[in-house]
Formats: C-alpha cells, structure tokens, sequence
C-alpha cells in the first residue's frame, strides 16, 4: 500500500477535526465520509469556516454506512461517531478486511468487546486506538524514565480528569449537538484518557476494580458530580482515578501521579501552567526535578504540523504513527488489546458504583472465563 484511501464515519466536531488532519497527510486520499446527518456534509458547522463538501470537493458523501464500506473502495475507516457506538461500525469494517481507526471508548458494554474482540481476530486488518493522552509528553517521558531504570518498580499510580462544567455555554451546545452521549455518560466509563499513559508502563492489566460516586448537589446535574474508583493489577499495583460529571473549578483537566521503587513521576495542570516534575535515587542528583508539561510531544516538537493540530499536537502524532504503521504491513502502536484494557475497568467500576462500591474482578475477552453479563 502506497496510498491510504480514507474513510470516516461520524462527522462531528471531532470527525471534522480528525478528516481535515488527515487529508493533510501525503500518504492519504480522503475518498468518503458518512453521517446519518447530511447538513454536517454539506452545511457550514460550529467553527468551520465553510462546509466539508466544499473543502473536500472529490469526497463523496454517504448516509448509509454499509453502502459506503461496499461502495468505497476504502484502505482505512476513522471511527468518530458518538463514545457510545463506536464497536458495531468497527466490526463492519473489520468483517471486510478494511483497516480501522478508532476513537475511545472502543466498547460501550462487555458484550461488545466480545464481539469486537472476535471479529478483529478474525480480519485481515488491523485496528488501531485513538488514545491521543498516550502521545503526551507526559506519557513519552515516563515511558523513557521506566525504561531507562529510573522509575524502578511502579506500586502506586494516580490520574484525574476534570473537565470545567458550561452547562449552558455555546461550547456545551456545539459538543453535544450530534448527540446526548457527552451529557448522559457515566463519568468513570471515560477513563481511556486517564489509564492509557498510566497502562503503558505497565505489563500486566487491571484485575480488579472498586468504585464509589458522590450523588448529585445541582438541580441541573443528571449524573454524579464526581466519580472515583479504585483498581488494582495481578501484582497488587493499585490505580486511583478520580472524574467528574459536574465541575465548577477550572483548574487543569489532566493530572497524573506515579510511584515507583527508584523514583517519582507526575504531571500536575493547574490554571494552564502544566508542570511535570520527576526524580529518581538512580539519578546523581535526587532532589525533585521539575520541566513544563505541555502535551506535544517531543518528537514533533519542531514539526510545524503537528503544533497547528489539535490537543497540543497529540492528534497529529498519533495519526502519523497509526499510517506509518498501516503502510510498512505493521501492527497498530496502540492496538485494540490495549484500548480494551483502558476502557472495560470504567464499564465494571461503573458497576461497582450502582453495587455501593462492591470488589469486583475485571475480565477481558481473551480471558477463558469472560463474560459478557455481571
């Protein structure tokens, strides 16, 4: 393959962001788009400056996805419907042997992860995960400081996201214009973002998890005001994540925290200053070392597009490794394996959470017992 004929289905805002930045891409030919909305085709959206058919005017625009995927002649589909529905779209493209991209959750229920999960076994393509936090420079740095010896062994790992709450502001209205997934999801189910940098460094999966929620103090809440859970891996390795459905503090939306026998890691955003600090007993000067924590990464730190992509550069980085991988025949950097891993812990701690908090064991689909009910 010396050209990637692109696909995308769901077209959003993120689905628009997403398709622009790959056509920017030499190795791509945009071919296809699909939505069951044609004004987000061919209508000008929430900060665009002109529709998609007229940007991409060699698109052609589908509503019926299958007829897209039998019609197209795709190489590869980008996966950017609502977090909710992504696995049944996946697993049509897969089931054609069409290569697939897409975003996190990769799985609403345990049901589908096992269908996910078998279909993918059994196509010739590949499937990659969108898990842009895996790309920061957070995750790189702590990437190199495990494998260079400096962390030592991790025991301890903490994460929050907390997203500012705008109820009524027009940025809320745009988000959740295709959909109620962003209003009505149980916060904890969205916790990719927080165990992906975190999982990485890690060989072994979360096994257990337990979760608790605070209820609701608004009238204008509809779910819980914070969620925070507890996991823990085979080896006793415990992970605290804390989310929010409803937050009046704008204070930093990522953080992370990491413990390790040798040294200390974490990246701490607070009123758009993000600091990463560090030390290690290896190093010859131990003392708590501290740099700026900017999500772009520092392989692309030079690279004029990826600081004109979004989340920092982060989307730009992984698309560039997801189609270097596509086009050397090579699996996908994150692959549907490690997205599962950083999605089903938020589906059982929810769970827990509706059982007050109850131990539960985390399984996957290629665990011999899993299982798709509770």
């Amino acid at each position: 393959m010396e050209k990637i004929r692109l696909g995308v289905v769901g077209l959003g805002h993120r689905g628009r962001e997403m398709l622009k930045l790959a056509a920017g891409f030499d190795c791509v030919i945009p071919v296809a788009a699909c939505d069951i909305l044609t004004r987000n085709f061919y209508e000008t959206q929430w900060l665009s400056d002109k529709p998609l058919a007229e940007m991409f005017p060699d698109m052609v625009f589908y509503e019926d996805y299958d007829k897209m995927l039998e019609e197209a002649n795709l190489d590869l589909v980008i996966v950017e419907t609502g977090a909710d529905i992504h696995a049944e779209f996946c697993c049509k493209a897969l089931a054609k042997d069409i290569n697939v991209f897409s975003d996190i959750p990769n799985v609403a229920s345990l049901k589908e992860a096992k269908e996910l999960w078998e279909v993918a076994q059994k196509s010739k393509a590949i499937i990659g995960t969108g898990a842009n936090p895996n790309e920061q420079k957070f995750a790189v740095l702590l990437r190199d400081f495990y494998r260079d010896g400096l962390l030592g062994n991790p025991y301890y790992m903490e994460a929050e996201y907390i997203h500012w709450s705008m109820p009524k502001s027009e940025t809320s209205v745009h988000l959740n214009e295709n959909g109620d997934w962003r209003r009505l999801l149980c916060p904890i189910r969205y916790c990719t973002h927080s165990l992906g940098p975190l999982l990485a460094i890690l060989d072994e999966p979360i096994r257990k998890a337990s979760a608790f929620g605070t209820g609701k103090h608004s009238p204008e809440s509809i779910k819980d005001d914070m969620q925070c859970a507890q996991f823990q891996t085979e080896s006793g390795i415990v992970l605290r994540l804390l989310r929010n459905g409803r937050c009046r503090a704008k204070i930093g939306h990522h953080n992370y925290r990491v413990f390790g026998t040798e040294g200390y890691m974490e990246r701490i955003e607070r009123f758009d200053k993000p600091v990463i600090r560090y030390n290690s007993m290896k190093s010859p000067d131990p003392e708590l070392q501290e740099i700026s924590g900017e999500f772009m990464p520092p392989e692309y730190a030079n690279d004029e597009k990826a600081k004109k992509a979004g989340h920092g550069g982060m989307d730009y980085a992984l698309l560039d490794h997801f189609f270097k991988a596509l086009l050397a025949g090579e699996p996908a950097p994150i692959d549907l394996k490690a997205g599962l891993e950083m999605t089903l812990p938020g589906i059982y701690a929810e769970e827990s959470i509706k059982r007050g908090g109850e131990l539960i064991d985390v399984k996957y689909p290629w665990d011999d017992d899993f299982s798709t009910e509770f």
